[in-house]
C-alpha cells in the first residue's frame, strides 16, 4: 500500500530541514567568527602588551639615560603599569647601605591591613632571596596615591613579586597586588618579568663599565701624591686616599678603616682649617675655596674644597658631594727659603767687591793716592780682581738663565781633548804651586786624537771642577785630571793605576749606556759628607764642607751650569766622595 504525504507536510519538512541547515550554518559561522574574534582580541592584547613593553623600554632609555639608580627605573615601571594591568597597590623595596627603601603606590583605596600585609610580603620575599633578615636596617617608607581608609578590612587577593637582579645580586623586589583573588595571568607576569629583566640587564652592563672606570679612577686617586678626601651630602667619607690619611696621621693598620670619619680631619686640623665648614659651604652653597698655605704636622699644604656635581642629559644638576684636595707645597716653601738665602748671598757677594771698588775709587778721586806708588798699583789690581769676580758671577747667572730657558747653545766641532786639558792644567798651575798642591793629568791610550764637543763649554766645565778641587784641597795634596774612553760593554781602565787617587768612580758609577769620552777630576781634599752630596748640581744649593766652607766664597752655580752643559751634549755628570779622603767629579760626552 502506498502512503503519500500531503503536499503541505512535505513542504513543511523541507522548510524545517532548510531552517535546521541554516541554523547549523549560522551556528558554525558564529562559532568560527567567535573564535576568530577571540584570536583577533588576543592578537590586539598581545600587540598592546608589546607596544607597552616598547613604550616602557623607550621611556626607560629616555628618562634614565646612563642612570644606575634602580629606584628611578622602578618608578618608571610602576608609574606606567596601569596601562596594561589592573592592580590595587603596586610597590617596591630596594636595598641601600644600611637602609631599606620601601615605596608603595595606592591606585584604589585600601586599609592598613592590606598595605601592611603587602609590605611584609615584599620584605619577606627580599629576605628569602638574599638570606638577610634586614632587622638592623632602617626602613625608609614612602606611600603615595589614594588615601588609606581605616574601615577597609580587605586583604590581598592576588599578588606576585619580581626580583630585581643586578650583576647576579638581588637589589630589590617589585610587587603588584589586588583585592580580587586569582586575577593575574601568566602573560601579565611574563611581560613584567621581561621589562624588569631587560632593565636589569642594561643596568648590569652599565654598572660593569662604571666599575671598570671607577677602578681606574680609584687606582689613580690612590697613587696621587696629593691628599684627596670626598664626602657625600651626609658628610660620610666616600674617598680618602693614602696620602690624606698620612697627612692626619691615620694608621689603618692600628685603627679600623670604618672608624675614619670627617671628625678625624676636624680633630687633626684643629683651628688651622675649618674643613667641616668649607665642605658644608661646597655642599649647600655650591662654593669653591682655596686656602692659604697651612702648616700641618710640619708640612705645608694648600687645601682646595670643591662641590662634586652631576649633570643629567636633561641638564638637571645634582650635587653628589664635596671634595677636599690637600696639595703639598712643602717643597715649594723650602725652595723659596733657599732662593731667598741664595739671593741674599748673591747680593752679599756683589756688594763686597762693589764696596771695595767704591772706596778705592773715592781715594783715587780725592787725590790722596800717588799714581806712581806701589799702593796705587795694588789698589788697581784689587779693582781688577773684584770686577773680574763680579763679571764671572754675572756670567754664571746668565748661563744658568739660558740653560733653564733651553736657550743655551752648544757649538760642537772636532776638537783635541788632550790639548784642552793640558791648557787648563797650565792655566791653574800657578795657583796650584802657590798652594803647594801637585796638579797633574793622565791620558789613557784609548783616548782619540779628536772628538766632537763644544771646546769653550768643556773649558768652562774644567774651570769649575779644577777651581773647586784646588779650593778644597790642603797644602801638600794633589789633584789629577784623567781622560779615557768609557765603553759600557768593554773592560774598564785596565792600565790605569787607580791607587794614585783615594776615591775614583767605578764602572757602575758612570751612568751611561753609550761609548763616551770620560773626564775625571780627582783630589785628596776634604771630601763631601754623604748627606750633602744630594745638594750638588742643584740650583740655589751648596754643600756644606765644614770650617773651610766659611773661607771659600762661591755661589754654587758652577756645578749646576756644568751639569746643564754636559746634558746639552747628551752626556752624564756625577761625583764619588769619601769624607776626609777626597772626591772625584766626572762627566761623559758620547762619541
Amino acid at each position: 500500500m502506498n502512503f503519500a504525504l500531503p503536499t503541505s507536510a512535505v513542504l513543511y519538512l523541507i522548510s524545517l530541514l532548510i531552517v535546521l541547515i541554516s541554523v547549523g550554518f549560522v551556528f558554525y559561522f558564529y562559532k568560527l567568527f567567535r573564535n576568530k574574534n577571540k584570536e583577533i582580541i588576543k592578537e590586539r592584547e598581545d600587540s598592546a602588551r608589546h607596544l607597552y613593553e616598547l613604550a616602557i623600554l623607550k621611556e626607560l632609555g629616555e628618562r634614565t639615560g646612563y642612570s644606575l639608580n634602580v629606584e628611578e627605573i622602578l618608578q618608571i615601571i610602576t608609574g606606567s603599569l596601569r596601562q596594561f594591568i589592573d592592580y590595587t597597590v603596586v610597590g617596591y623595596v630596594v636595598i641601600t647601605p644600611e637602609k631599606l627603601k620601601i615605596n608603595t603606590y595606592i591606585e584604589k583605596p585600601v586599609g592598613d591591613i592590606f598595605l601592611n600585609e603587602m609590605k611584609e610580603k615584599m620584605i619577606a620575599s627580599l629576605s628569602a632571596l638574599t638570606d638577610n633578615d634586614f632587622e638592623s636596617y632602617t626602613k625608609d617608607d614612602v606611600v603615595s596615591g589614594a588615601i588609606v581608609i581605616d574601615g577597609i578590612k580587605q586583604k590581598i587577593g592576588s599578588l606576585f613579586n619580581i626580583p630585581i637582579v643586578i650583576n647576579g645580586r638581588v637589589v630589590g623586589v617589585l610587587s603588584v597586588a589586588h583585592v580580587d583573588v586569582g586575577l593575574y595571568k601568566e602573560e601579565d607576569m611574563t611581560i613584567l618579568y621581561k621589562i624588569t629583566g631587560q632593565a636589569s640587564e642594561a643596568v648590569s652592563r652599565l654598572e660593569e663599565v662604571v666599575n671598570m672606570e671607577k677602578g681606574k679612577l680609584n687606582a689613580m686617586v690612590e697613587s696621587m701624591g696629593d691628599g684627596v678626601l670626598m664626602v657625600d651630602p651626609e658628610y660620610k667619607i666616600v674617598v680618602a686616599n693614602p696620602s690624606v690619611k698620612k697627612i692626619i696621621k691615620f694608621d689603618p693598620s692600628q685603627e679600623k678603616e670604618k672608624d675614619l670619619s670627617i671628625f678625624n680631619f676636624v680633630d687633626s686640623l684643629g683651628g688651622k682649617f675649618d674643613i667641616y665648614g668649607k665642605l658644608e659651604e661646597a655642599l649647600v652653597k655650591n662654593n669653591t675655596f682655596l686656602s692659604e698655605r697651612i702648616n700641618i704636622n710640619e708640612s705645608f699644604f694648600e687645601i682646595g674644597v670643591y662641590p662634586v656635581m652631576h649633570t643629567s642629559p636633561k641638564k638637571n644638576s645634582q650635587i653628589l658631594g664635596a671634595v677636599a684636595v690637600f696639595n703639598d707645597v712643602t717643597r715649594d716653601v723650602e725652595l723659596e727659603k733657599v732662593r731667598e738665602e741664595f739671593t741674599g748671598m748673591i747680593v752679599h757677594e756683589l756688594r763686597s767687591p762693589l764696596d771695595s771698588i767704591k772706596k778705592i775709587s773715592e781715594l783715587g778721586v780725592s787725590g790722596q793716592l800717588d799714581r806712581n806708588s806701589d799702593q796705587f798699583k795694588e789698589y788697581l789690581e784689587m779693582i781688577h780682581q773684584n770686577s773680574a769676580s763680579m763679571l764671572e758671577m754675572v756670567s754664571d747667572i746668565l748661563d744658568l738663565t739660558k740653560l733653564q730657558a733651553g736657550k743655551f747653545e752648544v757649538n760642537k766641532e772636532q776638537s783635541d781633548v788632550k790639548d784642552l786639558i793640558e791648557n787648563r792644567i797650565m792655566f791653574y798651575k800657578v795657583l796650584a804651586d802657590s798652594k803647594k798642591i801637585n796638579l797633574e793629568f793622565s791620558f789613557d791610550k784609548s783616548l782619540p786624537e779628536f772628538a766632537s764637543f763644544d771646546p769653550q763649554a768643556l773649558k768652562q766645565i774644567l774651570n769649575n771642577l779644577l777651581s773647586n778641587a784646588l779650593k778644597f784641597t790642603k797644602a801638600g795634596g794633589s789633584v789629577l785630571v784623567s781622560a779615557f774612553v768609557f765603553d759600557p760593554q768593554g773592560p774598564y781602565l785596565e792600565d790605569f793605576d787607580k791607587a794614585r787617587v783615594p776615591v775614583f768612580p767605578t764602572s757602575t758609577d758612570i751612568k751611561t749606556k753609550k761609548k763616551s769620552l770620560c773626564v775625571v777630576v780627582s783630589d785628596n781634599g776634604l771630601g763631601i759628607p754623604k748627606e750633602e752630596i744630594g745638594k750638588l748640581f742643584q740650583t740655589f744649593q751648596q754643600a756644606k764642607l765644614g770650617p773651610v766652607d766659611k773661607e771659600s766664597k762661591g755661589t754654587g752655580l758652577g756645578l749646576v751650569i756644568a751639569k746643564g752643559i754636559v746634558e746639552a751634549h747628551n752626556g752624564t755628570i756625577g761625583v764619588v766622595s769619601e769624607e776626609t779622603k777626597g772626591s772625584s767629579f766626572f762627566f761623559t760626552i758620547p762619541l
